[in-house]
């Protein structure tokens, strides 16, 4: 079994974010025999999420966690264990960044390395992607989320893993008409966004398949 507490970084000078919190939603979860994709990343997951979803319809189910955490976090590899322990995932798109801006960048891109360690040796025969941290309206905050990412892409080169870039082709955009705010961006960029993820999944899934993506009465878009 592999225990969390073997990868989480033993210290850490991360201080934690006024407001943390962690949203994941498993679609389609009765069904065990379809692919199945786990998203993990923060408010640009949460945003692009459902996008995704639609475009693998029947293709692959998706389940996504989106976080405010930290990499370094104390809870984080507590967290992420859960999530990936709970499904098989026949791929796995893996992001955290943005909520690192200012975080240590040693103790960053260690823990980094030691979260894709543990992804890797708790799902060993899912495709495990990189994916890169989107630019943002803030010149300053841009250059370090590329600075992030260029740490990420070596942590991707080292263990021979398939990246997903959505940094290059945001950076090209117009700020103004594409972002909402600093962080977020516009129903054009994440259309754009999703067809990145979609066309990478597609092309590394060894099966593909699935039922329609059905809605629950009781879930997040249904009655109650």
């Amino acid at each position: 079994m592999i225990n969390w507490q073997d990868f989480t970084p033993k210290t850490t000078t991360r201080a934690r974010e006024t407001i943390e919190w962690s949203i994941t939603y498993s679609f389609n979860a009765p069904d065990t025999e379809s692919p199945r994709v786990l998203l993990i990343g923060d408010s640009i997951c949460n945003a692009y999420h459902d996008s995704v979803r639609r475009k693998l319809e029947g293709c692959a189910n998706i389940t996504f966690w989106a976080s405010s955490k930290c990499v370094t976090d104390p809870d984080y590899f507590k967290e992420l264990h859960h999530i990936v322990s709970m499904e098989h995932y026949d791929m796995i798109c893996y992001n955290n960044g943005l909520h690192s801006l200012s975080t240590d960048t040693d103790e960053w891109s260690a823990a980094y390395r030691s979260a894709l360690d543990m992804i890797r040796a708790m799902a060993p025969e899912a495709v495990l992607a990189v994916t890169l941290s989107t630019p943002l309206q803030d010149a300053k905050k841009t250059e370090r989320s590329r600075a992030l990412n260029q740490i990420a892409l070596a942590a991707a080169e080292e263990r021979a893993l398939p990246v997903i870039d959505l940094f290059s082709p945001m950076d090209v955009l117009d700020r103004n008409e594409f972002w909402g705010d600093c962080y977020h961006f516009k129903a054009p960029a994440i259309d754009i966004q999703s067809d990145i993820i979609a066309a990478c999944v597609k092309e590394n899934l060894s099966r593909q398949g699935g039922a329609a993506h059905a809605e629950t009465e009781t879930g997040p878009m249904g009655k109650l």
